[in-house]
């Protein structure tokens, strides 16, 4: 594509929000790249003249750091030091016209699904073909792995489904094939992303075939970890943990997102599932594998949440015992039916109380960690920092829960797994020391 500079191009993709995101920009980058175009992420050396920003808009804090990041990148533009801006991602699809009247020194605006029309703009073709083939923005020992697009539920909340559309399933041979090739690549690790999934395969198999997606991909050569986010509580599929109990290479590792334990606020919410349903699922699942990590996140502040509600999910995080938490402010989101209610909490008090919620967590992770010194586990070695290597057993997920300090009086490698027995426990890390 023509620009005011005659070197050749050079793309810098800035991935906001979450892992999906940070997918759709490493296919973008394996696109690009195929077409012989420079094409980095997040670029320190800022040698680059065109900007791509995959934007967030899922809560009002992600909005704005989507907006600012615009803002700066054309104000760059503005002074001669980027010759393109473009923006892409939830944001963009949500906001498009609003954006574009607000921000008109940005390039071009594009949707969620509009990767053929960046390429466009490239003079590039979308190439089919390139299953797997994408630029990672993590190291290479793992990989994200998105297995659908958008999704069916009708949470009050979210506004995932405007932004994301309906729930569509990639097929278990598409996912196979571009696990092998991650694999070829060095990826030891894979985490299944989706906005639900356990609702896979219900669109294109007519059943919910998840399970059968996890025994295929755990029969891929290499693959060591299987890990799973992001699965939905109300009609949960059992088979995922008798298949999670079954393969030895599927982390026994489940993040259910409950968003809250009232049953006043579970209704209002619409999560199809009540604090006693949710109670008998993690008792099931803890009984089918007893050592499960199980993962959630909460909202704190949803309009008309009273103290009890509060003092009940308390009650609830105390009784449950979860091994990670992860805990959100609400953030009243236009078009979604909770926009219609009056959001009459204030910013100060949400903080408030996902603090009271997280102070709950934190003793119980303490706890929990504590149990585990002196026991050995396997860790896989992510990286080296201030001259320590810190890892993370099948428990814990890459950047959201526990890392392990690995003490070692030999040089390690990276991506490699090493037996380390804990010596001693933190609120949310544990350190160890290598043993043969």
């Amino acid at each position: 594509m023509k620009t005011k500079t005659i070197k050749k191009d050079k793309v810098n993709i800035i991935t906001l929000g979450c892992s999906k995101n940070m997918v759709d920009s490493e296919v973008l980058s394996g696109q690009l790249i195929a077409n012989d175009i420079d094409t980095i992420h997040e670029n320190e050396k800022r040698d680059h003249n065109i900007v791509i920003i995959n934007t967030c808009g899922f809560i009002e804090k992600a909005k704005e750091e989507s907006i600012n990041t615009i803002l700066e990148n054309v104000a760059l533009k503005k002074s001669g030091k980027l010759d393109k801006v473009f923006v892409t991602g939830c944001l963009s699809e949500r906001y498009k016209s609003n954006l574009e009247k607000e921000i008109p020194e940005v390039d071009a605006y594009f949707g969620t699904m509009e990767l053929p029309m960046i390429l466009k703009r490239f003079e590039a073709d979308y190439k089919g073909e390139l299953i797997g083939e994408r630029l990672l923005s993590t190291p290479q020992h793992y990989a994200y792995m998105k297995i659908s697009e958008g999704c069916n539920r009708t949470c009050s909340f979210c506004a995932i489904p405007l932004m994301r559309g309906q729930h569509v399933s990639r097929s278990i041979e598409s996912i196979v094939n571009e696990a092998k090739t991650l694999v070829q690549r060095g990826v030891k690790e894979v985490m299944l992303i989706a906005q639900e999934l356990t609702y896979y395969g219900l669109d294109i198999y007519k059943k919910r075939e998840l399970p059968k997606l996890m025994h295929a991909l755990a029969d891929v050569e290499g693959l060591e970890w299987i890990r799973l986010h992001y699965a939905y509580p109300s009609k949960f599929p059992l088979e995922i943990i008798d298949a999670m109990k079954e393969r030895s290479n599927i982390c026994n590792y489940l993040d259910m997102p409950l968003q809250h334990a009232s049953n006043n606020m579970l209704k209002q919410m619409k999560r199809q599932i009540t604090r006693e349903e949710m109670e008998d699922l993690i008792a099931e699942i803890r009984n089918r594998i007893p050592d499960i990590c199980l993962r959630t996140t909460l909202i704190a502040g949803f309009p008309g949440e009273t103290r009890e509600d509060v003092e009940e999910l308390k009650t609830f995080l105390k009784k449950m015992r979860f091994d990670r938490v992860g805990t959100f402010t609400y953030s009243h989101e236009e078009q979604t039916s909770a926009h219609d209610l009056v959001d009459n909490i204030s910013e100060e008090e949400k903080e408030e109380r996902a603090q009271e919620i997280m102070d709950v967590q934190q003793d119980i992770s303490l706890e929990k960690n504590s149990e585990k010194i002196g026991k050995v586990f396997k860790v896989m070695v992510d990286k080296k920092e201030s001259g320590r290597y810190l890892g993370r057993t099948e428990f814990d997920s890459v950047e959201v829960d526990n890392e392990v300090i690995i003490n070692s009086s030999k040089k390690l490698v990276i991506g490699d797994f090493v037996n380390v027995k804990i010596t001693n426990a933190f609120d949310y890390d544990l350190e160890g020391e290598v043993v043969n």
